[in-house]
C-alpha cells in the first residue's frame, strides 16, 4: 500500500531521488527502480511524475533556466541549485496544481536545507522572474 505523505514530504523526496538520479547516467525507469528497490527514498505517485516531469522535459526547463542566467552557465550553478530548479519549473509548467507561490516557497526550503548560505535568493529569484516572464501567476486558482 503507497504511503501517504504531505506534498512537502514528495516534493522532498522527488529532490533527493532527483538529486541523486543527477550522478547516474542510467535510463529514468532504471534509476526509478533502484529508488523502489532500495526503499530508502520511497516516492508516492506525485512525487514520481514530477521526477518524470522533470526528466521528459528537461531540454525546455533548462533553456528557462540558461535564459534567465547573468555571466553564468548552466554546468556551473550548484548542483542542488539546479535539480531545486528543474523540479520546481517542472511542476509550475506542467503539474496540475498551478499553485506557483506554494512550488517558489517549497523550492526555497529545499534550497536552504540541501544548499549553499544563499543559494535560496538565487532559487527564489530565477522562479519567480519565470513565473512572471511567463504569466504563471495569472493561471493559479484564486487563494480563499
Amino acid at each position: 500500500m503507497e504511503q501517504k505523505m504531505t506534498r512537502r514530504e514528495a516534493r522532498e523526496r522527488a529532490f533527493l531521488a532527483a538529486f541523486a538520479a543527477s550522478f547516474d547516467t542510467a535510463d529514468l525507469n532504471e534509476t526509478l527502480e533502484v529508488i523502489r528497490e532500495d526503499g530508502e527514498c520511497e516516492l508516492d505517485a506525485f512525487g514520481e511524475a514530477l521526477v518524470r516531469s522533470y526528466y521528459d522535459h528537461m531540454v525546455e526547463i533548462n533553456d528557462l533556466i540558461t535564459a534567465r542566467l547573468k555571466g553564468w552557465t548552466l554546468q556551473r550553478l550548484p548542483r542542488v541549485s539546479v535539480t531545486v530548479l528543474r523540479l520546481a519549473l517542472a511542476e509550475l509548467l506542467y503539474g496540475e496544481e498551478k499553485l506557483p507561490s506554494v512550488v517558489i516557497n517549497e523550492a526555497v526550503e529545499l534550497s536552504k536545507k540541501y544548499g549553499g548560505a544563499d543559494d535560496y535568493q538565487f532559487v527564489n529569484g530565477l522562479l519567480g522572474s519565470v513565473v512572471r516572464d511567463l504569466d504563471l501567476a495569472a493561471e493559479a486558482p484564486a487563494q480563499e
